[in-house]
């Protein structure tokens, strides 16, 4: 994308950000009741949650959202590529691995590791995905630049959409490294745009040919979009956190921001081995409840990122009504496993009410397990955490992204899970 391009498309959301702003939420909707399957029966216990509704919602947001997710098993490789046990002045172990999707090695993902030291004890880890490179989310010298495309060109950090040495810790603010490290966790982080390139032009450009049908040149309209091919790459992580002798692999807390927050939602939904799933700011498409139609709406998502979601979801452009689903159910395929959603105050774009209503209405499914989740339809003030239960929720003073305070109860969270 050249500058002007860029310029423009930042104008036209700004100017659809605040005609959606002073737009009220539509109240008149009514969402798909979680526990009512599509023949009108509503679930009653855990089993029937498993064996027939769990599986209807999640096939319904293959089929109409997500696409689905390749089954094809391919070649997955692990090699160290760097290990340091002196990181950050002697309080981490840095490791770098490569995971190589095929044989020839052309098609891989670069992990970076970061572990506390003298934890004495295997580690749970926070894992997921970054905007920037790995390199951005630390001025660590050590850590290896990708040599990626980035939607980035914001010189001197990331030039001609490349990364240079100036983009060494430029994201490190939504990355609270040390804080992180000093609670007692491990920190794994991937560059997304090593599964598929954050762009329009980018279907055949990530890993997703390595599972198309002979003669096939992209994605079917029932396939995954990028964010199903970025939530395939934070479960081969979990793979390879699973080999890692010093991390508690029962103990993997995924977790993303913006459209990784809706990447980091969907992988915990199909993939039962993250133990905590964490929504930073992910509003449609993620944690927000669509038929509310506030903020981001399914067109405008569509229209701008057409590659994220599959070509089926385009069918509900300015039609939320008619989506079979909607992102409440998306919450209520992580039950009983704890998930937190967190929201921020200027971020309006995201529908900070519409991502608390995810949570509140997910409840009921998480209920039949014996387990609390929230229990008032009203969402709480700012800086006021609440949810004594398996979802928590926030609402941080402040704009679209992850900050101290986030992390501070992301933390505190997983602590009251992870510390038993």
């Amino acid at each position: 994308m050249n500058k002007s391009i860029a310029v423009l498309l930042i104008i036209v959301c700004s100017a659809l950000s605040a005609r959606s702003q002073n737009k009220p939420a539509d109240t008149s909707y009514t969402l798909p009741d979680v526990l009512v399957s599509q023949s009108g029966k509503k679930t009653a216990s855990v089993k029937e949650w498993e064996k027939i509704r769990r599986p209807e919602i999640l096939k319904l947001f293959e089929d109409n959202v997500q696409g689905k997710t390749p089954g094809k098993k391919i070649p997955l490789k692990f090699a160290i590529t760097s290990v340091n046990a002196s990181a950050l002045n002697g309080t981490a172990t840095r490791k770098q691995v490569r995971a190589y999707f095929s044989a020839d090695e052309k098609y891989y993902m670069d992990i970076l590791l970061y572990l506390p030291n003298n934890a004495g004890k295997p580690v749970p880890v926070f894992l997921g995905l970054n905007f920037g490179g790995n390199q951005s989310i630390h001025a660590d010298t050590g850590i290896l630049i990708s040599r990626r495309w980035f939607r980035y060109a914001n010189a001197p950090a990331y030039i001609d959409h490349y990364a240079t040495e100036a983009s060494r810790g430029v994201q490190s603010y939504d990355w609270e490294v040390e804080k992180i490290l000093a609670a007692g966790y491990g920190l794994a982080t991937i560059y997304y745009g090593d599964l598929q390139p954050d762009s329009a032009a980018s279907v055949n450009a990530g890993i997703a040919p390595l599972f198309y049908d002979t003669g096939q040149t992209a994605p079917a309209d029932d396939q995954w979009g990028a964010i199903g091919v970025w939530a395939w790459g934070l479960s081969r992580a979990l793979d390879y956190l699973e080999t890692e002798k010093t991390v508690d692999a029962k103990k993997v807390a995924v977790i993303g921001h913006s459209r990784l927050g809706k990447t980091a939602l969907w992988a915990g939904a199909q993939d039962k081995r993250f133990a905590i799933v964490i929504s930073n700011n992910s509003g449609e498409g993620g944690a927000a409840v669509t038929r509310r139609k506030y903020g981001e709406t399914i067109e405008v998502m569509n229209k701008a990122f057409p590659h994220w979601f599959s070509g089926n979801f385009k069918k509900y452009n300015n039609r939320e009504e008619e989506l079979p689903v909607d992102f409440h159910e998306l919450i209520a395929l992580i039950a009983p496993r704890p998930v937190y959603i967190a929201s921020a105050s200027e971020d309006q774009w995201a529908d900070p009410a519409g991502e608390y209503l995810s949570g509140y209405y997910a409840t009921p499914v998480y209920n039949l397990y014996g387990v609390k989740g929230l229990t008032s339809v009203t969402p709480p003030g700012i800086n006021t955490p609440v949810g004594e239960g398996n979802i928590g929720y926030h609402m941080r003073q402040g704009e679209h992204a992850m900050r101290l305070y986030d992390w501070q109860q992301y933390i505190r969270f997983a602590d009251r899970f992870f510390r038993k």
